[in-house]
């Protein structure tokens, strides 16, 4: 039997242990009376031991008991006929009378004669967690927000069509493959059918499939084990497995090598996955949608792509027009633009000057949406005005010094050249003196560049600037 020397080593052992715990832990004994009281529940609850001790659970007046109303003793209270009950996440009533998100465990304990001694209760402040459970809400919500079906902004023909695939691809499980040129807004519509699915409460996760190497992209996607390579220190969980239950967005799918390919296509195929390392295969509930600005029918050609990978991508293909083939768009697009930067910056700017809006229609938008709305961006720096004119757009937007054109051609029709030999010394004239001498401009008009009217200058001796000038 134990001597008395190791019942009291015991006992200070126990009771440390109790000190030292994050945790709060208190008894009851017998008759449902608090008999101990360790740091953390003074902590958590604001009483301290001297408080608590001798009086019943009920001064923590949680507000789920196991019993319907508070017992009077022990053998009244629920734990008696369950004699445990686990993780149950409750409010107790801090003593400065604010309510306290707690998980609350309890255990009876029993003598070897089977008679009650007492019970054991366990309380976790998860106040913090609740908190992260908030920021985790509202940061999906703001990312719900952001993907808005409104927010993919147009009303020209080709954009009718991209909402009416679009919407018929929300209902559906499809894979979806996104065509288009860089900065038209890809990911934003794969963003807009993840949050108006069924599946929006679930993760949206997005891969960018040229900025990793080819063993980095297969970690990302899959996952790896402890020990699976140099540097593998612990178990990762894989892309694919964060987006289980909701979408993966595979951006510049193009990029990825014929061993990607391979693993790829047995995802989907199988909608199962083995983490790098491993043998165990584990089956993923997702939706795949991926992106590409290639033309992947011309790498299958150049033996890049596998073929049965290009048909399981494009299910259901969706097309988004460059910003030059849908120009209309455009106003819509920079107003939009302007209303997200007067919030952003505290400015008041009310539109695009009718100069400025001839030079935003009349570029080509080599980076599509995304370069219109640097442009706008850029154009809020410089502007403190009312409305953003020609010298807030960036330089290699409007390219040129602009001239106002003379009263006299504003109501002048535009003339249209079929060939170069339809022009003559005198028309250039004519022309440079209704545009102000605005080689550009007669350019446009014409429908030569700019440089082939400096050549005609220069071969009929024209100057280059007005001789009244």
């Amino acid at each position: 039997m134990p001597n008395k020397t190791e019942n009291i080593m015991d006992s200070s052992f126990a009771s440390l242990l109790l000190e030292s715990m994050a945790d709060g832990v208190f008894t009851l004994n017998d008759r449902g009376i608090i008999s101990s009281w360790n740091p953390s529940m003074e902590r958590i609850s604001g009483y301290c031991a001297k408080e608590a001790i001798g009086n019943s659970c009920k001064l923590l007046n949680f507000n789920r008991c196991l019993s319907e109303s508070w017992p009077t003793n022990i053998n009244k209270c629920g734990i008696y006929e369950n004699a445990r009950f686990d993780a149950e996440e409750c409010f107790l009533r801090h003593k400065n009378g604010n309510n306290i998100s707690v998980i609350r465990s309890a255990r009876l304990v029993k003598d070897e004669n089977n008679c009650v001694k007492g019970v054991v209760e366990t309380v976790t402040d998860i106040t913090e967690l609740k908190k992260a459970r908030r920021k985790a809400e509202d940061a999906n919500r703001r990312l719900g927000e952001i993907y808005k079906f409104d927010n993919i902004i147009g009303k020209s023909r080709a954009m009718q069509h991209l909402f009416l695939s679009v919407k018929a691809s929300i209902s559906s499980e499809a894979t979806i493959l996104l065509q288009g040129e860089s900065g038209t807004g890809k990911e934003l519509v794969a963003g807009a059918i993840h949050y108006n699915s069924d599946r929006y409460q679930m993760p949206f996760v997005t891969v960018s499939c040229s900025a990793l190497s080819e063993s980095l992209l297969e970690s990302e996607l899959f996952g790896h084990i402890k020990g699976a390579f140099t540097g593998a220190v612990r178990d990762r969980v894989g892309r694919f497995e964060e987006a289980d239950g909701g979408t993966i967005f595979l951006d510049e799918i193009g990029e990825i090598s014929p061993f990607i390919q391979v693993k790829l296509l047995r995802v989907l195929q199988e909608r199962e996955i083995e983490r790098v390392g491993d043998s165990k295969k584990c089956k993923i509930d997702i939706r795949i949608i991926a992106a590409t600005n290639k033309d992947l029918y011309e790498l299958i050609h150049r033996g890049h792509f596998r073929e049965d990978l290009y048909y399981r991508l494009k299910v259901f293909p969706i097309y988004i027009p460059p910003l030059r083939k849908r120009k209309e768009d455009i106003p819509l697009l920079a107003s939009h633009f302007i209303t997200v930067q007067n919030k952003k910056t505290g400015k008041k700017i009310n539109g695009v000057s009718q100069s400025a809006m001839r030079i935003l229609m009349d570029y080509s938008w080599p980076g599509n949406v995304r370069e219109l709305e640097n442009a706008i961006e850029h154009a809020f720096v410089l502007c403190n005005d009312e409305s953003i004119d020609i010298f807030d757009l960036p330089v290699e937007i409007r390219q040129i010094e602009y001239h106002p054109l003379k009263p006299k051609s504003v109501s002048r029709p535009l003339r249209s050249l079929s060939s170069r030999n339809k022009l003559s010394r005198e028309k250039l004239l004519e022309l440079l003196d209704e545009c102000g001498w605005n080689k550009a401009e007669v350019a446009r008009r014409v429908g030569l560049s700019r440089t082939a009217i400096w050549k005609y200058m220069k071969k009929w001796d024209i100057p280059l600037k007005s001789p009244s000038n």
